[in-house]
């Protein structure tokens, strides 16, 4: 029986669509290079080929150590191409990071930044380092410029692994999940039908590619369904606007995928300006918490309502709100077909009623076999073949699921389990308040005691007992912040998720 690979879906659609462009690559605002799908297919053999004549095998791990570029996304499809497993980075890691993630990896070759050459070869003199000048023009590099296009095909199984994405661990050092052609299959297809994604679409992608948002959710599904890809180097508030405003090349955008800081921040950039975006179709956001009142901003700017998701690195997307039908704020929606949910308690295990807050367990098919060489973690996360992601959540009358919290994050004050999510709602219900994010920090006298940094507005006469007063007047004097500190703005990772250990390091004592 025929198993369908990864590889072999980019190859049909490139194919398929040989003669329409693909990717657009636009590098500081300009228009570098235009790549059509026929092309992308040529460049991608010749990378495969190239990728064979270094050794590079069927289930080899290679890392994508370079800045977002058109070369990435050629040597990322050709690993696919192979069955071999892409394991994508963020260029911005430090030495002691490389150093533990080239040893868990078991890396075969890594694809580097001239500026990191040094730091690679620090780490691992013997490692196989194909350094690339991912900063000049897709089409002056000359990589496996002489190899030919006729690489030799591997058979490739729907259970082996594609890919292996990073995520902390509990044990404080990343894990990596492994996502086998059958996850990465379902998922993109999935996603490609219940958005509706076709060869008519134009994204705009401003998302990293080392983050399951950016390749996966955008990139994957683009490419499978035949769209064009307007790929910004960068994500810039004025960039993005003018690339989403129709002021590049000839295409029209009609998709927008985003996190919430990234819309913040074109919200900030627009003021109260009326721009006209009718001719965006979707607008998406996900990988961090959307606040209720900036999805009414995002619908007044952009004159429609975003589509919240949610999905995890284990899992791919698992919920969506519709694209046709009901949108509600603040919820990540239904759960995505084939996809079985459960809320249970997280001590017990039985399933809660609904309304009530539990554990959020997942089954499907596009849900990680586990992490990569952590037995013991992979262990932890399963649970008689339901995957436990961790997230505390709860599902209303009509079936929309909503995230309350991470178990991780529950604050135990005084022997009261105290959801910091709970208490950030009411604080960010102030009128000049941001955002905020509420921890919990150690207390001699309470176990561990609730506080809140909270990002107000420029200008905002709003004083710590201000909020503490609102908090006192709407929650159980226990779940209030003792002490509240007001930065300018919040630690935050490159999806815009804030970094709750980074927070408590605002707190002295």
């Amino acid at each position: 029986m025929f198993e369908e690979s990864f590889g072999d879906c980019f190859r049909k659609s490139f194919l398929t669509h040989q003669n329409n462009n693909a990717i657009t690559f636009i590098r500081d605002g300009k228009v570098e290079t235009e790549i059509s799908y026929i092309e992308l297919d040529r460049h991608t053999n010749r990378m495969a080929h190239g990728f064979q004549t270094l050794g590079i095998k069927k289930g080899d791990r290679v890392i994508l150590f370079i800045q977002k570029s058109l070369f990435l996304v050629v040597s990322h499809l050709a690993l696919q191409k192979i069955g071999a497993v892409s394991v994508p980075l963020n260029p911005g890691f430090r030495k002691s990071e490389m150093k533990y993630l080239i040893q868990d990896a078991k890396v075969k070759v890594i694809l580097s930044d001239p500026a990191k050459e040094a730091l690679i070869r620090e780490v691992d003199p013997n490692l196989t380092n194909l350094v690339i000048d991912s900063q000049k023009p897709y089409h002056d590099i000359d990589v496996f410029s002489g190899v030919s296009e006729k690489f030799i095909p591997n058979k490739i199984k729907s259970d082996d692994p594609g890919l292996i994405i990073y995520t902390s661990g509990t044990t404080g050092k990343p894990k990596g999940a492994i996502l086998t052609q059958k996850n990465l299959i379902h998922d993109a297809r999935t996603i490609i039908n219940i958005w509706e994604i076709t060869d008519s679409d134009v994204l705009c992608h401003a998302l990293p590619l080392f983050h399951i948002h950016g390749l996966c959710f955008a990139l994957h599904t683009a490419l499978m369904a035949g769209s064009v890809v307007l790929m910004l180097d960068e994500f810039s508030p004025g960039r993005v606007l003018s690339v989403l405003r129709k002021e590049h090349g000839r295409y029209t955008p009609t998709i927008f995928m985003a996190v919430p800081a990234m819309y913040g921040k074109l919200l900030n950039h627009v003021g109260g300006k009326k721009l006209d975006f009718e001719h965006l179709r979707l607008c998406t956001s996900g990988s961090a918490p959307l606040l209720p009142k900036d999805f009414k901003r995002i619908k007044r700017m952009f004159g429609k309502e975003p589509v919240e998701r949610e999905g995890m690195s284990e899992t791919g997307m698992n919920f969506s709100n519709p694209l046709k039908g009901k949108r509600k704020p603040g919820s990540i929606g239904l759960p995505l077909p084939d996809l079985e949910v459960k809320i249970v308690d997280p001590n017990t295990f039985e399933v809660m009623p609904r309304g009530q807050q539990g554990e959020i367990w997942l089954n499907g098919p596009a849900i990680t076999p586990g992490y990569w060489r952590k037995p013991e973690e992979t262990a932890l996360a399963f649970e008689n073949g339901w995957f436990r992601t961790g997230d505390m959540g709860r599902i209303d009358e009509d079936g929309y699921y909503y995230l309350t919290d991470r178990i991780k994050h529950i604050i135990i004050s005084g022997g009261e389990n105290i959801s910091p999510k709970e208490v950030e709602i009411i604080i960010n219900r102030i009128e000049d308040v941001v955002e905020s994010s509420v921890v919990g920090i150690p207390d001699e006298k309470w176990g561990e005691k609730v506080v809140a940094a909270v990002v107000l507005k420029p200008g905002s006469m709003v004083k710590s007992n201000d909020i503490k007063k609102f908090c006192k007047d709407h929650l159980h004097s226990w779940k209030c912040p003792k002490e509240i500190v007001l930065p300018k703005k919040l630690p935050k990772n490159t999806m815009g998720k804030i970094m709750k250990e980074s927070v408590k390091k605002l707190f002295n004592g």
